[in-house]
């Protein structure tokens, strides 16, 4: 018979530690999304795989705002992030800072999400999308690689915090 743990036995970190514990080499780039619901979502789940930072760009909200943390649950307060207007300039950025670009997103040549591994040693930088528009087509030109999640059914797309929690856990979690 399974029991549910409670929070205590679950051996999180505090904020503190998390703060100076050690990350993965990736970050993630949020183009341009607009609700804050999905935005929260994805401080949480940075906080899960331990990302490195967050960057909010262009329309993105920031904390504080009650919307974000409704759905980040405080993870907006143990995520490194860092708001920039322009896109672009954090994706040149990160290149000269030798990061790996990869949008996800539905493109010509895109691999499947299954397919793709990290090298060793290389840093990386996932790029995602704007809820209607997705990644911006200069973003995506700008890129070493972009993914695509596999889908099967009737919807051209998964909602950007669902597609934040599947790469995330494909590429750090296994």
């Amino acid at each position: 018979m399974f029991r549910k743990l409670v929070n205590d036995e679950l051996g999180r970190i505090s904020v503190e530690e998390f703060k100076t514990a050690p990350k993965q080499d990736v970050v993630v780039v949020l183009d341009n999304v607009r609700s804050q619901h999905n935005i929260g979502s994805a401080f949480r789940s940075c906080d899960a795989f331990r990302v490195s930072k967050l960057f909010l760009c262009g329309i993105c909200a920031v904390p504080p705002s009650a919307q974000i943390h409704k759905s980040a649950l405080g993870a907006e307060f143990s995520m490194d992030w860092e708001y920039c207007e322009n896109t672009m300039d954090v994706v040149e950025r990160l290149r000269a800072e030798d990061y790996v670009i990869v949008s996800v997103e539905q493109a010509e040549d895109s691999t499947s999400l299954e397919q793709f591994s990290r090298e060793a040693g290389r840093k990386y930088a996932l790029v995602f999308g704007n809820e209607v528009h997705g990644v911006a087509q200069d973003v995506v030109s700008a890129s070493d690689a972009c993914l695509e999640i596999p889908q099967y059914g009737t919807k051209h797309s998964l909602n950007v915090s669902v597609s934040i929690g599947i790469v995330l856990w494909a590429l750090l979690g296994r």
